[in-house]
């Protein structure tokens, strides 16, 4: 789940969904696509696939710019001339953590649960070239729809699994990833099996002893979905921040908060300062008053999950 956000800077001058994949290797041609833009005549193009109606809406501002719809609600947005812009505020929040998790240009090995447009999978490529990047994402149909309009570099080392996140991530071995990101949303909720403290385990399983989970949240007053996720992850990984903007942080509106977590001291004080640097300013906590924040809420597990709430219609507008 998406809300957009004000227009994004490439990373070069400055700093969500379970829908799934195929195994297919090939990245699609989009050949009709990229004729169609040279003449400019892009259009918006559509498909039936598992979740609902995706659409990419072209967009107006940037000439290879596309934003992923499914039945209306924006997933994500890709352009494929600069692969480091993000569009959304809680991707380019993501982007944050992609860029703290190791020195500039090191490769990581990046596990992404939900796959919407790569967005996030091509700025890992082309930030850090030659990391080892795994998609594990539901919505096959949807993925070649992606695959079909949205190439991806053939160059970039992006493999993608059709399968539910929970399933494929017992699928890794013990500390392959350096960075497990999860964004995943079906029907504009987060499924409860991926809301529990065993799914969280899995997760740390996965992580090298150094690596971090980052994880796309979304919720509304009285922010009771939030506080849960937070005291779940901290009976996991001792080590925790959460970013988000502060109309969220109030309760005053839905929106999305990304958690980041470890089982090592993370970079708050530098993530602290880009989000606040953001277009769309956002506000970091973390230690005593993220517990604080918390408010003894019980930790989920997966007897009692729930799926995240359902987002009202407005958040899907446009500011």
């Amino acid at each position: 789940m998406a809300r957009r956000g004000a227009p994004a800077r490439g990373r070069n001058k400055a700093a969500g969904t379970d829908r799934a994949t195929g195994r297919n290797k090939g990245t699609g041609t989009g050949t009709g696509d990229r004729t169609q833009e040279r003449r400019g005549e892009r259009e918006p193009v559509s498909r039936q696939v598992g979740g609902g109606l995706a659409e990419l809406i072209p967009d107006r501002e940037r000439p290879h710019g596309w934003t992923l719809l499914i039945d209306r609600a924006p997933q994500s947005h890709v352009d494929l001339d600069d692969p480091t812009y993000l569009s959304f505020a809680y991707q380019r929040r993501l982007g944050h953590v992609i860029d703290l998790a190791a020195p500039a240009l090191q490769p990581l090995h990046v596990l992404h649960l939900g796959g919407g447009a790569f967005t996030l999978a091509r700025y890992a490529a082309a930030t850090r070239p030659r990391s080892t990047q795994q998609i594990v994402e539901l919505d096959a149909p949807l993925v070649q729809f992606v695959r079909d309009h949205l190439p991806l570099d053939p160059q970039a080392r992006v493999r993608v699994r059709a399968a539910d996140a929970r399933e494929g991530l017992g699928r890794f071995p013990d500390g392959w990833a350096d960075l497990v990101i999860a964004d995943v949303f079906g029907g504009a909720r987060t499924p409860a099996h991926l809301t529990s403290a065993e799914f969280l385990t899995e997760v740390r399983r996965v992580l090298k002893p150094e690596g971090r989970y980052a994880a796309n949240l979304a919720d509304g007053p009285p922010l009771a979905h939030l506080r849960g996720q937070v005291a779940t992850a901290a009976a996991v990984f001792p080590e925790l921040a959460l970013a988000a903007d502060p109309v969220v942080w109030r309760g005053r509106r839905f929106g999305n908060a990304v958690l980041l977590a470890s089982a090592l001291p993370l970079p708050v004080a530098e993530f602290t300062r880009r989000v606040a640097s953001d277009p769309h300013p956002g506000r970091v906590e973390h230690g005593r008053a993220l517990t604080d924040f918390t408010g003894g809420a019980a930790v989920v597990t997966d007897t009692a999950a729930r799926p995240s709430p359902a987002p009202p219609p407005s958040v899907f507008e446009n500011p």
